[in-house]
Order: structure tokens, then C-alpha cells, then sequence
């Protein structure tokens, strides 16, 4: 197994502390958003292997250790790395990328697509000959974007509709003028109609009028305090923008350690303020819908958004008799579980035929020779004799094959 060594990513909603705390080191000022495990070539983790000797090496012809990006290590032995069981399903590549999210001002609100609505996208967009760096540029491939998150510390989110009537309830409850005709909307039609209609509305009103609701809602937001409060938060950090408003049509869920959300396709979400482990399918397929400066491609976003009212289905892990605990979702792209270390268990073996990584978010376990302290990660191999003992918590990331 390999040690890994991951960047940290410097979004500007990230929190200046939380990863740094976690990481036992001191915070730098700057955001520090998402830590990156995998082999997303966007970022991909790197490890030390033993390769062949180069000419400046003091003794020629002695493997040398060098470290190399996860990405080549899979590319030159894919089978080696990922088992063939998983190379035939996923391909030559980890399809999936863990994160360690830390939030400190919520993310923008966003859809994912489903993988047929991906391939058609990005096989659309690519027959345009759209450049795959523009700014509107919807589809960056062809893959689907399920995801989990799973928290470490109290965490706030949005996910799904909530029903209509509650959403007029809590609009009609500022008292603002302006949100009277959405309100009116979501009590007047059946539940698809009013939810489409009323969000297509939001994010193709006249901007100007848009931000004065949007002043007029977040102060009212602010007067009433409670389950309002989200609101004036989201506003403070987004005045004047739409998605204010569209996120008064989702559940706003408070997330506690070990517990979890999925978020499937079609599915709106954003993530509000706090710290979790997060694993997710190896795309960058984002369509936006507020709270962001970026592209918002409106007729696209309200072809993947599935329009109906959804409980958002907050997980909690199943345990097995070893002491595995296994957060359950209808994806094979991954497969998060859990481990709680205990002081004088025995080793618990990990010996999979897939990939895996492995978190450490507690305490100090030990996997093979490795000694392991809060942020740290390691890659084995499929097929690796893997081995955890000591005490602490550690994540497990790998694939249904």
C-alpha cells in the first residue's frame, strides 16, 4: 500500500480552518476547501514507488523510489492497480474521488446529470466543437456525478424539493410583496408544474427586481430568526442573487457526525457550512443554479431537474459483524464505510479484489507498517493484504465490481 500525498484545493467558500485543524497544522489565512484523494486528473493524489534508476543517480541501474502522480501509476498497470474485475466495469481508471470538504460559505446550488443525460450533453457539446474550458460549456464528459457526504462535525445543506405548500408557507411568511406570485403558484398547481414553473421563473426574472426581493427576503429572514436564519445567511453571502430564493424550495437539512446524504441525479443541492468526508463519481458534469457568479444554462438545467418533492433521505451506516459500518447507495462507481478502532480489538482485515482508499479522520490506527494520524490516506491496491488495528476512525473508499 502507498502513502498518499494530496493538495488542497482553495475555493473561496472554504473554511480557513477546518481541514487545518483536522490535519493538526496551522491554518495558513487562506480558504482551504477540498482535500483531494484519487486520481482525478485535476489534482490527482501521488504516491512513492521504487522505478528504474535514471542517468544522474549516484549508482546507475539501482531502482530508485520516485514519487508519481496515482494517475500514471493506474495508467501503466491498470489491471495491476484496479483489478480486473473493476477495469472491466469502470475502465482503466479509479472512478471515484474522495475529498475531505470543508465549508465555510455555502457552495453554489447545483444539479447533477444521470449518465445517459451526460453522454447525450457531452456528445452534443463535442459535435458543436464547444472549447471544453469555456465558461458556458455545460458537460466537461460523459459520466454521471452521484455523490455522498458524510459529516465530521455539525453540517448544514440543501437537498431536494421540498412540497410546495411548505415552500409557499415559508415564502408568504416574509411578508415580501414580490413573492407573492410564486407562493400563489406553488399553492395553484400540482406539485411537478408548480415546482418547474416557480424555479423557472426565479432564475429568469429581471435581475434588478431579482435582487430587490432578494434585499427585501434576507431582511425579513433576518428579522424572523429560526428556520429562516439559512436564509439571511445564504443572502449575506450572495445579495441580490436568485438562488436566495430558490433555496426556499428545498429541504435545509443539519447533518450530525456520522451521518449522511446521497445526492442523486436530478437532485438540487448545496452545501451550506461545515466539515465531512465526501466521495463521489470521477466527473466534473455541474449544472448550476444559483448562488454563483458562474454560467446558469437554464433550458438544460430544467431538462435534468427531476421536479417532485423527495424526503432527503438522511443515511446512517449499517454496521456487520466487523465492525464494518457501510453507508448504503444504488451506485457502483463507489462504496464508503466506516471503522471505529477500539482499544484492544484485534486487526480488522481490508483485503479487497478492488481498489481502496483509506481516511483517517481520528485518533492513530495503523494499516500494514504505516503508522496513520487524522488526514492521512493511503491506496492499496486490489488484491494487497490490508490490515487495520490501534485506535481511531477510518474511512474506506472503494468500488461494487
Amino acid at each position: 500500500m502507498d502513502r498518499l500525498s494530496n493538495t488542497v484545493r482553495p475555493y473561496a467558500w472554504g473554511s480557513t480552518t477546518a481541514i487545518p485543524t483536522l490535519l493538526g497544522v496551522a491554518p495558513t489565512g487562506e480558504p482551504q476547501a477540498e482535500m483531494w484523494m484519487g486520481a482525478h486528473p485535476g489534482a490527482p493524489s501521488r504516491i512513492t514507488r521504487t522505478g528504474p534508476a535514471t542517468a544522474t543517480d549516484a549508482t546507475p541501474g539501482t531502482p530508485q523510489p520516485t514519487e508519481q502522480p496515482l494517475t500514471d501509476v493506474i495508467a501503466a498497470d491498470p489491471v495491476g492497480e484496479l483489478g480486473p474485475a473493476a477495469v472491466e466495469k469502470f475502465g482503466p481508471r479509479l472512478p471515484f474521488l474522495l475529498k475531505l470538504l470543508a465549508a465555510g460559505a455555502p457552495l453554489s446550488l447545483q444539479v447533477h446529470p444521470d449518465l445517459a443525460q451526460a453522454q447525450q450533453g457531452y456528445a452534443d457539446e463535442e459535435r458543436r466543437s464547444v472549447p471544453i474550458d469555456a465558461a458556458h460549456r455545460t458537460y466537461k464528459d460523459a459520466n454521471h456525478k452521484p455523490e455522498l457526504i458524510c459529516a465530521l462535525t455539525p453540517f448544514d445543506g440543501l437537498c431536494g424539493f421540498r412540497r410546495p405548500i411548505e415552500a409557499a408557507e415559508a415564502m408568504e411568511a416574509l411578508g415580501v410583496d414580490s413573492l407573492k406570485p410564486y407562493a400563489d403558484l406553488l399553492r395553484a398547481q400540482p406539485e411537478e408544474a408548480a415546482l418547474r414553473e416557480v424555479l423557472t421563473a426565479i432564475l429568469t426574472a429581471d435581475p434588478a427586481q431579482m435582487a430587490e426581493t432578494v434585499t427585501a427576503a434576507a431582511a425579513a429572514a433576518q428579522r424572523l430568526g429560526g428556520a429562516y436564519a439559512p436564509y439571511a445567511r445564504i443572502a449575506h453571502h450572495f445579495p441580490g442573487d436568485a438562488g436566495v430564493i430558490a433555496a426556499m424550495l428545498l429541504n435545509y437539512v443539519q447533518l450530525q457526525p456520522g451521518e449522511a446524504l446521497f445526492l442523486g441525479a436530478g437532485v438540487p443541492h448545496a452545501y451550506l457550512d461545515g466539515l465531512g468526508v465526501e466521495i463521489m463519481a470521477n466527473s466534473d458534469n455541474v449544472l448550476r443554479c444559483g448562488l454563483t457568479p458562474k454560467h446558469i444554462d437554464v433550458p438544460e438545467l430544467l431538462r435534468i431537474v427531476r421536479f417532485e418533492a423527495t424526503d432527503p433521505g438522511i443515511l446512517r451506516p449499517e454496521a456487520s459483524p466487523s465492525g464494518e459500518e457501510l453507508y448504503e447507495t444504488p451506485v457502483d462507481e463507489f462504496r464508503l464505510s466506516r471503522f471505529d478502532l477500539s482499544p484492544g480489538g484485534g486487526p480488522v482485515d481490508l483485503t479487497a479484489a478492488t481498489p481502496q482508499i483509506l481516511l483517517c479522520t481520528a485518533g492513530a490506527p495503523r494499516t500494514g507498517d504505516l503508522g496513520l494520524v487524522p488526514g492521512d490516506s493511503v491506496f492499496v491496491p486490489a488484491g494487497e493484504k490490508a490490515e487495520v488495528s490501534g485506535t481511531g476512525t477510518l474511512f474506506r473508499a472503494t468500488v461494487v465490481a
